[in-house]
């Protein structure tokens, strides 16, 4: 009895061993899989400053795109953005997308839609 014992324990142990070995692997490829499809989806960056209710305004607008880019914020008044203040001072909102001029003052839709699904067509076309 002893023996069958010792055998079933380490036939469990085994399973488990591998299941955790399995567990941390998904994991891995997981984490890699979520951080290469951010990696990919488009970077819309917003040139704004505070107060700013036409940035906010903009912000709604773009709301229902929200999974398809990565919204990066760059305030104009912070001094290492001094350059971008003398840029755009008077122009706020300033979106460029991929670090491409895109739009200024107001959400054109389907500019920005136009322009969207052309990375995302480049972009699945390289995978």
């Amino acid at each position: 009895m002893g023996e069958r014992n010792g055998k079933s324990r380490i036939m469990v142990l085994c399973f488990l061993s591998r299941t955790m070995h399995l567990a941390r692997y998904s994991s891995r490829l997981l984490g890699r899989q979520l951080c290469s499809a951010s990696a990919n989806k488009p970077v819309l960056t917003l040139f704004t400053k505070k107060p700013c209710p036409l940035c906010d305004e903009a912000k709604e607008v773009l709301e229902p795109y929200k999974r398809r880019f990565i919204l990066r914020e760059v305030d104009i008044t912070l001094p290492e953005n001094s350059a971008w203040y003398d840029k755009y001072k008077y122009d706020i909102p300033v979106f460029h997308l991929n670090g491409k001029f895109l739009m200024k003052h107001r959400v054109d839709i389907q500019k920005f839609e136009d322009q969207l699904s052309k990375l995302e067509l480049h972009n699945d076309g390289n995978h």
